[in-house]
């Protein structure tokens, strides 16, 4: 006999990145309040970023552990996690400990329901660069959490089969596309004016987005990246270039440091909010970045991106037509006029690799199957 009780479910994430994916499934168990029982908990492992998001997509946390220090290393901010989360685990007793990618906050949250018992989602799983030094420490982290998880949900069909290459029980996996496609697809505007937003020149026949901001890119990469773009700028004045800066010191330090002479044509810009962000995105001809979720939304918009990586966990980006570029100055220079020097396609039918703005529908249908609130397993993402 089905239980009535609803199916308790602990949302646990504290980046900006985790936000807003966690953003679309978290409105969706809310819209069944009889199937499910949700609570929302924050480390504020980032902050202001984090807040940006909050108040963006109107999510009100039901705990807010503040846990965010200057300085702080990620032992110490992994061990304050997994420290804070147990007691949240003990006092909230769920039924399900969900999470996200693959941040400190996404492990701690995954142990800390691992040690109580509970069972783990896990958001998001399955992306591998196989390489554990790139992304650094997110691959390691997301081996661990898919070590722990009881319930794996993969954006593509790609990172459901490195599960099972991994072992882990079929029924356990469900490819859902991802969250973050149904975010955008709510975010972005027909009516948008960048200009609105950005005092860009009237004269600029385009712009391109820069984003730089992962560990392995600290020291000798990011700067790199910088004199790439301050060169890409004067050789390009007809072209813009929207810079937006994380609040991390060693990345907003290193970027002040060499672009301070800023050509016209550039624009170092602090985190701007998500919808003015994926709406600048949209209409870029261009984006350069190291960001594992850019990958995926400029995929998704049908913009061209240059990865700042070695390696990237999604393939599927590379397959829309993104490409690796090595983090030297004249690797990235040389990739970008020549992107430049291309004329764009028009017209061509473009298939997202990520998801059709359902993937939080697929989600909240797989907890409730695997619970026996619903008697079919959801249909896999399919790109259409």
């Amino acid at each position: 006999m089905i239980s009535a009780k609803p199916i308790r479910v602990l949302m646990v994430f504290g980046t900006r990145p985790e936000a807003i994916k966690m953003a679309p499934v978290i409105k969706r168990l809310k819209t069944e309040p009889k199937t499910f029982r949700t609570i929302v908990a924050v480390t504020a492992q980032h902050r202001e970023m984090l807040d940006q998001v909050l108040q963006a997509l109107q999510i009100i946390p039901d705990i807010d552990l503040g846990l965010m220090r200057p300085g702080q290393t990620l032992a110490g901010l992994t061990a304050q996690a997994l420290s804070r989360l147990e007691g949240i685990v003990k006092r909230v007793k769920p039924d399900l400990v969900m999470v996200q990618g693959d941040t400190s906050t996404t492990l701690a949250g995954a142990l800390a329901a691992f040690y109580q018992r509970v069972a783990v989602g896990h958001i998001e799983a399955g992306l591998r660069s196989f390489d554990p030094a790139n992304p650094f420490p997110e691959e390691a982290n997301r081996r661990m959490v898919s070590m722990i998880a009881d319930w794996h949900f993969a954006a593509t069909r790609r990172a459901g089969q490195n599960l099972l290459n991994e072992g882990i029980r079929k029924e356990r996996i469900f490819v859902t596309g991802n969250p973050v496609v149904d975010v955008m697809q709510e975010a972005c505007d027909p009516d948008f004016e960048i200009r609105d937003y950005l005092r860009l020149d009237p004269a600029l026949a385009s712009y391109i987005v820069i984003t730089a901001h992962r560990r392995e890119s600290f020291g000798r990469p990011l700067r790199e990246i910088c004199r790439a773009v301050a060169e890409l700028a004067k050789k390009n004045p007809a072209m813009g270039f929207i810079f937006s800066i994380h609040r991390n010191p060693m990345v907003h330090r290193t970027v002040h440091e060499i672009l301070r002479r800023i050509p016209k044509n550039l624009y170092l810009v602090a985190p701007l909010s998500y919808e003015v962000f994926i709406n600048i995105l949209a209409r870029s001809r261009l984006a350069l970045t190291d960001s594992g979720g850019i990958q995926e939304e400029a995929s998704a918009l049908g913009v061209k991106t240059l990865i700042l990586r070695r390696v990237t966990e999604r393939p599927e980006a590379l397959e829309a037509g993104a490409r690796l570029v090595p983090l030297s100055r004249k690797a990235i220079v040389d990739a970008v006029s020549k992107e430049l020097r291309t004329p764009l396609k028009k017209g061509r039918r473009f298939l997202c690799p990520f998801g059709d703005g359902h993937a939080a529908e697929r989600i909240a249908q797989a907890v409730a199957w695997a619970w026996g609130r619903r008697s079919n397993r959801p249909r896999p993402f399919v790109p259409r």
